[in-house]
């Protein structure tokens, strides 16, 4: 198929790469010129500004947007809908909150174009792992693109055990009795006709494959949050703070190597915390400031609105604005109630007094 790819970032420019050597032909935009460039050396036809873009693509056109949340990607897909013709598709693949979808869809839709929002997951592991992607809008046109969306995504039996040992550095084989390793490939779909074995679904109408992703990482941020406990309770074993007899100097990453074969914790971000203490046992190249993009604050938000309880991904969105308080006002009012009351000595991190 022919593509409109606009953004070629981490996510955008990899995308490209992938359905290029997919045999698609893709119709690369960027701000950056050097990024066209290098778009154009993996085989892309590069344009110098959307509407060229635009001028390059057969109809009816289908254009890929990938760029940051928010203004830009709203900026972006305004400027698209007006060199857009009627029949054309916007493909929104970032992390765009699916209620601001839905009125996007519908404000694409007088001008009668399509709009298909894609929750993609992946990251800078992509082009060669696939990316699984949850796709909400049109059934009919979220069919028409399916060679696209077949080409982006891992494929049947791929992102497995198996695929998560390839990708970490691992030659050990996988164990053939092992389901999660499997590389089975029965047929191309589900037996109900989803793709989602190949690592990709339509999801529902706009807004639902970016809801269902928002959820996804609404789950990664509890998951990620679970392995930084348990490893600083396995790390703070040694500590002169444990009695003595109960004291274990612990290596880290051999335990996270163990928990990779055959448990029942053994997951990507597994793999991923393996590579990163093979490479930093101590991870001090880390400063343990931790950002979040959005998309677990929208969870939290939406479990609210559902009356959903949400402990396990509310407290882990809590602890990263916890982490960029090296001096908390709160933790102070804590400690100064603490003496007040009970005349509580506040502890230094090293142990002393005051």
């Amino acid at each position: 198929m022919q593509l409109g790819m606009v953004g070629l970032g981490r996510m955008g420019g990899n995308m490209t790469r992938r359905l290029l050597r997919g045999g698609h032909e893709v119709v690369a935009y960027d701000r950056d010129s050097s990024a066209i460039g290098r778009a154009e050396q993996e085989g892309a036809t590069g344009a110098s500004t959307l509407c060229d873009l635009v001028a390059g693509l057969h109809a009816p056109r289908a254009v890929w947007v990938m760029v940051p949340a928010g203004d830009v990607t709203e900026r972006t897909i305004d400027e698209l809908a007006e060199a857009l013709f009627p029949g054309d598709t916007v493909i929104d693949g970032g992390n765009t909150y699916f209620k601001d979808d839905v009125a996007r869809a519908e404000k694409l839709s007088a001008r009668k174009l399509h709009y298909v929002d894609v929750g993609t997951s992946g990251g800078v592991w992509g082009l060669e792992r696939g990316y699984c992607m949850t796709i909400g809008g049109p059934a009919g046109i979220v069919e028409r693109l399916d060679p696209l969306f077949r080409t982006l995504a891992p494929g049947p039996g791929k992102g497995g055990e198996a695929q998560n040992r390839e990708a970490s550095g691992s030659t050990d084989a996988p164990d053939p009795t092992d389901v999660a390793g499997s590389t089975d490939t029965l047929g191309s779909a589900d037996a109900h006709g989803s793709n989602a074995r190949k690592g990709y679904v339509h999801v529902g109408p706009a807004g639902a494959g970016h809801f269902v992703k928002m959820i996804h990482n609404g789950i990664e941020y509890g998951m990620m949050q679970a392995f930084a406990e348990g490893l600083e309770i396995l790390r703070e074993s040694g500590s002169d703070r444990v009695d003595p007899r109960h004291r274990y100097d612990l290596d880290l990453h051999d335990i996270a190597e163990v928990w990779r074969h055959g448990s029942v914790v053994s997951s990507w971000l597994l793999d991923l915390l393996e590579i990163s203490l093979r490479e930093d046992r101590d991870l001090s190249a880390y400063s343990g400031y931790v950002q979040d993009s959005g998309e677990g604050r929208w969870t939290v938000q939406t479990a609210i609105e559902e009356d959903v309880p949400a402990h396990v991904l509310t407290a882990s969105l809590f602890t990263r604005f916890q982490s960029r308080q090296d001096d908390s006002y709160a933790a102070r009012v804590l400690s100064a109630l603490r003496h007040q009351f009970g005349g509580h000595v506040e502890q230094k991190p090293n142990g002393g007094g005051p």
